[in-house]
């Protein structure tokens, strides 16, 4: 497997309080791979690592075969990955379109999504566009944190709990627009609690427990395994 992004045995602390311990993942060119656990695993970190918010003390990111460790996250936005944070960062007071134009201008890299597109994709955005971020749904304000994202027209997007607080029928929706941007050749490495959710995306997954990798393989393996579930996340 050529892998379009490789995470090499890093950790990563915040202060002192160590979080990740030698976690390394591999991902290849139009794969979804999740990352299942527990709330406070390390999930969010290795994310973070990742994108440089938090760079990890040592251990190495590779980016299409170059070291980005330690890359400020701009920089590592414009090399071609996205995030999708938890915290839903949109611009409350910005209007939908808005909030899509900040993003496609701060990513400067020209492609397939626009705010025409992403709007194909979300048409509920589409037909709220002119209405304040603050005001949306739950739900509508994920679409739009994704479809913000999707503007920088990103080779890898990163999508840290997309699941976290919303509906079950909106879960549904959610779940069925990232199968599309799958089946679209996106490149996802997606964190969720949710295992349903993440089992109906990923190709492979990587269980983490206090910040280590304790399973690694495919979503099949994982399905299949119902001790391995039980004893790995408590399901």
């Amino acid at each position: 497997m050529t892998s379009l992004l490789s995470v090499e045995n890093i950790y990563t602390s915040y202060g002192l309080s160590r979080v990740l311990f030698g976690i390394s993942l591999e991902i290849a060119a139009g794969e979804c791979v999740s990352l299942l656990g527990r709330n406070g695993v390390g999930k969010t970190t290795t994310m973070r690592s990742i994108m440089g918010l938090t760079p990890p003390s040592s251990g190495r990111v590779l980016w299409r075969g170059c070291d980005i460790t330690g890359w400020a996250p701009h920089r590592v936005a414009r090399a071609g990955i996205g995030f999708v944070p938890e915290e839903r960062r949109i611009f409350a007071e910005l209007s939908v379109w808005e909030n899509l134009e900040v993003g496609a201008r701060a990513a400067r890299r020209p492609g397939y999504w626009t705010i025409a597109t992403v709007g194909e994709l979300f048409p509920v955005l589409r037909e709220r566009r002119g209405q304040r971020g603050g005001f949306l749904s739950g739900g509508e304000q994920q679409m739009l944190t994704i479809a913000r994202a999707l503007t920088g027209n990103p080779q890898l997007m990163l999508l840290d709990e997309p699941s976290e607080g919303l509906a079950p029928l909106v879960v549904d929706t959610l779940r069925d627009k990232i199968g599309e941007l799958k089946t679209q050749g996106l490149t996802i490495l997606l964190a969720e609690q949710r295992v349903d959710f993440a089992l109906a995306l990923a190709d492979r997954v990587y269980v983490l427990e206090k910040g280590a990798v304790r399973f690694s393989g495919t979503a099949a393996e994982l399905r299949c395994d119902k001790a391995l579930l039980d004893r790995l996340l408590s399901l």
